[in-house]
C-alpha cells in the first residue's frame, strides 16, 4: 500500500496550478481504474500537503470532495489558483481537467 501512495503523491506533483484532476484519472494513470477510493485515501494521507497539491484532485462530477485540512481550506486553495467554485463544484470543470500523458 505504501508504494501505491507514493505513486499517487508523485503524480500529484505534476498537476499544474490552475488545473484539477480527478481521483479516477489518477487511478487510470496508475493502471488501477477501479481504485479511485484508494487514490482518495492516499491524498488524505499526503504528508507533504499543500506542497504536494492533493487539493487539486476533485470528484469526477466536478464536486470538490474532501480534504484532510478541511473542505473550506481546499476551496480557498483552489480559488487562490484561479479556479472558481460554486455550490461545491468547480466552475467550467471540463476545461480545467489535467490529464496525465
Amino acid at each position: 500500500m505504501k508504494k501505491f501512495r507514493e505513486k499517487v503523491w508523485a503524480l500529484l506533483t505534476k498537476i499544474p496550478a490552475g488545473k484539477v484532476t480527478t481521483y479516477r484519472e489518477i487511478a487510470r494513470k496508475l493502471g488501477k481504474p477501479n481504485s479511485s477510493r484508494a487514490v482518495g485515501n492516499a491524498c488524505n494521507a499526503n504528508p507533504k500537503a499543500p506542497r504536494v497539491p492533493c487539493h487539486r484532485v476533485v470528484k469526477s462530477s466536478g464536486e470538490v470532495g474532501g480534504y484532510a485540512m478541511g473542505v473550506k481550506n481546499k476551496i480557498e486553495r483552489l480559488e487562490s489558483e484561479g479556479i472558481r467554485i460554486r455550490h461545491g463544484k468547480v466552475v467550467e470543470f471540463r476545461g480545467l481537467i489535467f490529464r496525465f500523458k
